[in-house]
């Protein structure tokens, strides 16, 4: 198995696919343009929507491409080894060329080839579509994988959970797929321990989509066109090259940890706690700074891409302040994102004083909010019944200090206490009501 930089992997990449006839595109926005269902490009797939229907691209029907991409659904799992809010995914893609037979030989080549990546066979295992009363069981793809040279029992098929890719929305593009695992050599945790498995030992590295279906008021039609849509994520591929634990171990993240470390005096592996701290805040930074250098990026403010902007700045601010880190020193964390990335991302480069002047400006809005906010949670954590917090009280944190619901939950979770959140949404709306009335009598006063 050869061992590759990040940046090896991508050129890697895209010299394979070049070399098997495929144009190579830029990454698109992380702000969508044709995909009104989601905030943010989540999947190499959404700026692609229109061809996948069968718009001719310009540049063929063979396409590759880095995109830039950003899942916010599992924030609260960025910490562990392997999640991230902010990735690259690697992607090929077929717009009605060709399809199954010649993906899985792709993937197979890349992956096992002296000449690619080099990985040994007997360490991928291989998911298939199990099939049932929306599409029938993905036999071609089992025994394709055979054929390349895959043992049987390494292969695997699995329900519509694990082995479909859906639009994000309620409609669009869809199909069965076909996932690569790599076995981390963890033990099993059970006897029928399996890539489904949640235990660590399978790790996906790549998804061969067989986008033939448009889905469409609950029903799963024919697309005009069988596509092809396969991503491979950076970072978690990056990590099994490199036989590390975590992709924050990668050396992706190399410049953005040690500039932490620097920050705040800790070194990063100096307990459990104070990693997922440097990991939460080399991500949401990351991320963050993705987000403002975006040829179409956003900027902090309390409504859609703007408020997951916000929340995961002030994570990050959060924890930078758990780790000792100075007030207003998130912009060098920052720098490092761009030292780390710019030459792959040049607009990132371009935009830097916007990144910093965002970032800044956040950070002097948050601090002293978080700082009042959280001696205010403490004086008050052991009055709460039952180890409950009531709605009025975790609203009065959210009026008042400007904290998040989602920031309330995660300090009481590290305190064994839970949020009464039916109680906050009451508060919140009798508030909406208290503003609707005053704004009716303002206007009525102005009137008479």
């Amino acid at each position: 198995m050869r061992l590759l930089k990040s940046s090896e992997l991508r050129k890697l990449y895209l010299d394979f696919f070049r070399e098997k006839g495929h144009a190579i595109i830029p990454s698109a926005s992380l702000i969508p343009e044709n995909d009104p269902t989601v905030l943010f490009t989540t999947a190499g797939m959404h700026p692609l929507v229109p061809y996948l229907m069968g718009a001719k691209h310009p540049e063929g029907t063979r396409l590759a491409d880095v995109q830039k991409c950003i899942r916010t659904g599992d924030i609260d799992e960025v910490g562990d080894t392997s999640h991230c809010t902010f990735f690259e995914m690697l992607g090929n893609w077929s717009l009605g060329d060709y399809f199954k037979k010649e993906s899985i030989a792709y993937s197979w080549e890349f992956l096992t080839s002296d000449k690619w990546l080099g990985i040994d066979k007997d360490k991928l295992y291989f998911t298939c579509f199990a099939g049932d009363a929306d599409a029938p069981r993905d036999t071609y793809s089992h025994d394709r994988w055979v054929e390349m040279g895959v043992d049987p029992s390494h292969i695997f098929y699995l329900d519509k959970k694990h082995n479909w890719w859906g639009p994000a929305g309620i409609t669009g593009p869809c199909g069965p797929d076909t996932e690569i695992f790599y076995d981390t050599g963890k033990p099993k945790c059970c006897p029928e321990c399996n890539p489904s498995c949640d235990c660590g030992k399978y790790l996906e590295i790549w998804n061969n989509v067989f986008m033939e279906y448009n889905k469409a008021d609950g029903s799963y039609l024919p697309l005009a066109q069988h596509n092809v849509d396969t991503g491979m994520g950076l970072d978690r591929t990056i990590a099994t090259l490199q036989g590390v634990e975590s992709v924050y171990d990668t050396d992706a993240f190399t410049g953005i940890i040690k500039t932490i470390e620097e920050l705040s005096g800790k070194h990063y592996k100096d307990s459990p706690e104070i990693t997922r701290a440097f990991r939460i805040v080399a991500d949401h930074i990351r991320c963050a700074t993705f987000i403002l250098g975006d040829p179409r990026g956003v900027t902090p403010s309390n409504v859609d891409q703007g408020y997951i902007l916000r929340r995961l700045i002030r994570r990050a601010i959060r924890f930078a302040m758990q780790l000792g880190i100075p007030d207003n020193k998130l912009d060098a964390v920052a720098d490092a994102v761009i030292a780390q990335y710019g030459e792959v991302y040049p607009e990132l480069t371009a935009n830097r004083e916007k990144i910093m002047t965002e970032l800044d400006k956040e950070e002097t809005r948050f601090q002293k909010a978080l700082r009042n906010g959280t001696r205010e949670f403490e004086r008050i954590k052991g009055s709460f019944e039952n180890g409950v917090i009531d709605g009025a009280t975790a609203f009065h944190l959210y009026d008042t200090f400007g904290f998040p619901l989602e920031l309330t939950e995660e300090m009481c979770e590290e305190r064994g206490i839970t949020v009464d959140k039916d109680g906050f949404e009451v508060a919140m709306e009798e508030q909406r009501e208290r503003a609707r009335a005053a704004r009716s009598s303002d206007e009525t006063a102005w009137a008479g």
